[in-house]
């Protein structure tokens, strides 16, 4: 650790060459010949090869290196392109774009980053592109982070074949997912949410640690990761991806966005997987994973008014059928076999919208409002046990944003949530006479309706400081006031080395099931304490980037983070208390987690980028009767290191992604106290060649087919009391070839 502190200190402190910048607005002039913002507008700089999108306010700002004079040009689709020559001294560039005719269009390409740390952004935020979704398949969300080692996921067991992510050493539970800044994977949706966003379906996923933003609501303890999906103005009428593996899973996906006319714009998004066939290679007489059938269909909307009033709005289903557990087993047997499987059956429909409404000519105040339904459904067994949930949750956002000047802006809001889960557990166990035991939980579930009220202000000090602070208090009909505070800040010490810090506060009310659901594929008798409190705690930390010229690339980085949580109280699940029961119960002493983070981010020689990336993670928490000791099944540290090549013209494109997986702790029960799980590598590759609207990909999972040694323990007596899949800490299944094509038809 000492040398990288070094290197991070060395980079810091040499002397790099200022970038010039240049800022301004898009306007698009409408049938009044009134100016109103665009949102979403391209702003290209042709000697730099580099483009930005404007933001809500058809703002943008763009780099131009050192360049004196530049040739600028702006785009949006139904609308002719506006250029400007422009120079390194000039100030509030203003493009005003006119109604397209009949003009031919111009096509600007640049080929665009993968994965990086925004060098804009207030809180330390890393941007997943679409380009980086395409690096491997990235068949669903779940599959999108293998370049990240600030995102770990894994099975939350051996057969269910449900994922989980960690950050900063938590579980994901405590990170807020966000559909464009809606709250979504909530309650009983979440166990499978991962699993249900398909990757080519995404636009960027752009990960935030800490705390955040009060405007999305409390539940951001240890970040926010929000999806960017397709969007209806994309020039795409269609996009198909097809996808097939060596364990004949089978996936097809399509896209099309349609603008129907200057106003009204749609993109329909369809979504179909299956995996046909039971696989067990490690011959334990258990599937690696459920076979599983799959549909998933969107609709999203986009209306935009001339005054510059956008509504969005949209509706999402989905059905999914997986079968696991024993090879022989058809889900036909019922929960009563003796036989040990499992049936899980999904369903979940969605709507949603936003409307945004300028309420001043020059678009500086604006009223927003976010409504959200979700509707979902869980029908499962599991061995003995039976679970069934169904969910109904609302969630409304109504918001107030005023830009006072350059320097002050501030955002004013009201929301409320509703959540009615109604679960019920039938847990059935082997007990010490030798015979079964059973009971009937009906109150696993939760009702809760809350409202919030918050404000958050913003000082900018040009391009150089940028501090926000907000305040938030919340009613919850559960749990009483709920008050968090939150704080960022980002200040560029030159243009080129930006410090950020954050602090704040967050709750959730925890999902006894649907947060754990693994632990249902146990043989062990299951009791929740009453009485279990709020989840409630403080995360803090800082990022320092440093951006600088190496090799080809003039936007080179590297930067260090650490982020620290403690919690004032946590709901534990305890299975090391007593060997044939888990326990559920409020936290009694510490529970904290630190982790540390350095990334490096160069592009060598044209055409060739390497993304390396090093975390290590320090994560206690007290259990009865041990103290405080690691929290089990985190890993210590994890390093990736991604190696891209392109040929010119992208025609050929060469990834290579290697990890080093640190050890974790393993409950007691396995092998005994301080017992640690072994460092373990995992490789991927792909390779793909384009043509005119058209990519072939093959590529490789797991090519070392390094799989953890017997993952479910005493799997050849599934009916006692020593049975248990949760002991997860690498891969479940081997190597995995695949092939697969994406298809675009351009406008």
């Amino acid at each position: 650790m000492r040398k990288i502190y070094l290197l991070v200190l060395l980079v810091l402190v040499s002397s790099t060459l200022s970038a010039k910048s240049l800022s301004g607005v898009v306007n698009s002039i409408n049938e009044n010949n009134k100016k109103v913002p665009v949102q979403y507008a391209i702003v290209h700089c042709l000697e730099t090869a580099s483009a930005v999108e404007t933001d809500a306010k058809g703002k943008f700002k763009i780099d131009i290196k050192n360049e004196e004079k530049v040739t600028l040009i702006a785009a949006y689709i139904g609308y002719q392109k506006d250029t400007i020559y422009a120079t390194a001294d000039m100030k509030n560039i203003e493009f005003n774009i006119y109604p397209q005719n009949d003009i031919e269009d111009i096509i600007i390409s640049k080929r665009q980053g993968a994965n990086f740390i925004s060098k804009e952004s207030t809180v330390r935020t890393e941007l997943i592109t679409a380009a980086g979704l395409c690096k491997m398949a990235c068949c669903n969300l779940a599959e999108s982070f293998e370049n990240s080692a600030s995102v770990t996921v894994g099975y939350s067991d051996a057969v269910t074949g449900a994922k989980q992510i960690r950050l900063l050493g938590l579980s994901g539970v405590y990170t807020s997912m966000l559909d464009e800044n809606r709250p979504v994977m909530r309650g009983i949706a979440s166990p499978f949410g991962l699993s249900y966003i398909p990757g080519q379906w995404l636009e960027s996923i752009q990960i935030a640690k800490g705390p955040s933003s009060v405007i999305n609501g409390l539940e951001a303890i240890t970040g926010q990761i929000n999806l960017e999906h397709r969007k209806p103005t994309t020039e795409e009428p269609l996009f198909v991806n097809l996808f097939l593996s060596s364990m004949l899973r089978t996936e097809a996906n399509i896209a099309s966005s349609l603008q129907l006319n200057e106003k009204w714009s749609t993109v329909l998004l369809g979504h179909f997987s299956t995996d046909p066939k039971a696989h067990d290679g490690n011959s334990d007489g258990f599937r690696d994973e459920p076979t599983s059938l799959q549909f998933n269909f969107s609709n999203r909307w986009l209306y935009m008014a001339d005054n510059g009033t956008q509504v969005r709005f949209g509706v999402r289903a989905l059905t999914d059928d997986r079968v696991a557990g024993a090879m022989d087993f058809d889900k036909d047997m019922g929960r009563n076999s003796s036989i040990w499987g499992s049936n899980i059956k999904n369903s979940g429909l969605n709507a949603y919208f936003k409307v945004g409404i300028p309420i001043s000519e020059d678009q500086n105040e604006n009223i927003s409002i976010v409504g959200d339904y979700s509707y979902h459904k869980l029908n499962s067994f599991f061995g003995m046990k039976d679970y069934n949930g169904e969910q109904n949750s609302g969630f409304l956002n109504a918001m107030f944003q005023s830009t006072v000047n350059d320097s002050h802006e501030y955002t004013l809001g009201l929301s409320a949530k509703y959540d009615n889960q109604e679960e019920e557990l039938n847990d059935f166990w082997y007990n010490e006479n030798g015979g079964y035991a059973g009971t009937r939980l009906s109150d696993v579930g939760r009702e809760e309706a809350s409202i919030g009220a918050y404000g958050e202000y913003t000082y900018k000090l040009g391009d150089k400081l940028t501090a926000v602070g907000g305040l938030r208090l919340d009613y919850s009909d559960n749990y009483g006031f709920l008050f968090a505070p939150r704080a960022n800040v980002k200040y560029s010490l030159t243009d080129d080395l930006v410090f950020r810090a954050t602090g704040g506060r967050g709750f959730r009310s925890a999902n006894i099931i649907a947060d754990n659901l693994g632990i249902l594929s146990t043989g062990r008798e299951i009791k929740i304490a009453p009485d279990l409190d709020v989840e409630d705690a403080w995360t803090y930390g800082a990022n320092v980037t440093q951006y600088f010229n190496l090799g080809y690339s003039d936007n080179a980085y590297v930067s260090f983070d650490y982020f620290r949580t403690d919690f004032n109280n946590q709901v534990i699940v305890d299975q090391e208390v007593e060997s044939d029961k888990i326990l559920i119960y409020n936290l009694d002493g510490k529970s904290f987690t630190n982790s540390y983070q350095v990334d490096f981010s160069v592009e060598p020689i044209e055409r060739l980028s390497v993304i390396a990336t090093f975390r290590y993670t320090d994560a206690k928490v007290t259990l009865d009767g041990q103290g405080l000791v690691d929290r089990p099944l985190m890993s210590k540290f994890k390093g990736v290191l991604n190696v891209q090549y392109a040929t010119r013209m992208n025609k050929w494109t060469f990834d290579v992604t290697g990890q080093i997986n640190g050890k974790s702790r393993l409950p007691n029960f396995v092998d005994g106290e301080n017992q640690y799980s072994p460092m373990y590598p995992m490789l991927f590759a792909q390779v793909t060649r384009k043509f005119k609207g058209l990519d072939v990909y093959i590529g490789g999972e797991n090519l070392l087919n390094y799989k953890q040694d017997n993952p479910i323990i005493s799997a050849d007596n599934p009916f006692s009391s020593d049975f248990n899949s949760t002991v997860i800490w690498g891969p479940l299944s081997g190597f995995k070839a695949y092939v697969g094509l994406r298809f675009t038809l351009w406008k």
